[in-house]
């Protein structure tokens, strides 16, 4: 997974989801529609000792601490809900085409899915009346190779100045 720091409000960061390590564990994603909010209390993944899980690993409704993941990576820190953390795991959904569409295209559809009818459903309010970004993690060329097809949207809160800010339980219907 690639992953670049949020943004300014505004401006949204997108997630890569890479990952030649999790090809030779042959671990396959599963994903639903875009159009649904998670169905139960968020709480997080279990992690060996608090630890970083694979980010093929997170589910709807996961807390992360992954503000500072830069660059490919194939973990991400997964952590209690309940407890400061950057962002949460709102929605998932795959993409369909047979062949690898390129990051552009990737990336157009990683956003089209993340702030339609997913972002109203789970903050309660359209995502461009919202003051909640969103990011997402996807699948680039090598994971695409290995079955990847996955979008994890994950959403974020930003200060009044626009940088991102820690958060502690949900922001499922925060209507902001």
């Amino acid at each position: 997974m690639m992953r670049r720091p949020p943004l300014r409000a505004g401006r949204r960061a997108a997630l890569l989801a890479a990952s030649l390590a999790v090809a030779a564990l042959g671990i396959a994603l599963a994903g639903c529609t875009a159009t649904a909010g998670p169905t139960h209390t968020p709480t997080a993944t279990s992690t060996p000792s608090g630890g970083k899980a694979s980010a093929f690993a997170i589910k709807v409704g996961d807390c992360l601490d992954d503000a500072d993941i830069q660059g490919t990576t194939t973990t991400a820190p997964i952590v209690p809900c309940d407890g400061p953390h950057d962002s949460e795991a709102y929605a998932r959904f795959l993409l369909t085409d047979a062949g690898y569409p390129g990051e552009d295209k990737v990336k157009s559809e990683a956003d089209a899915g993340c702030s339609g009818t997913a972002f109203a459903n789970f903050v309660g309010i359209a995502s461009a009346d919202s003051t909640l970004p969103y990011s997402y993690y996807f699948p680039t060329a090598d994971s695409w190779s290995t079955g990847d097809r996955e979008v994890m949207c994950t959403i974020y809160q930003v200060d009044g100045a626009g940088k991102p800010i820690t958060t502690t339980g949900t922001l499922k219907n925060a209507a902001r």
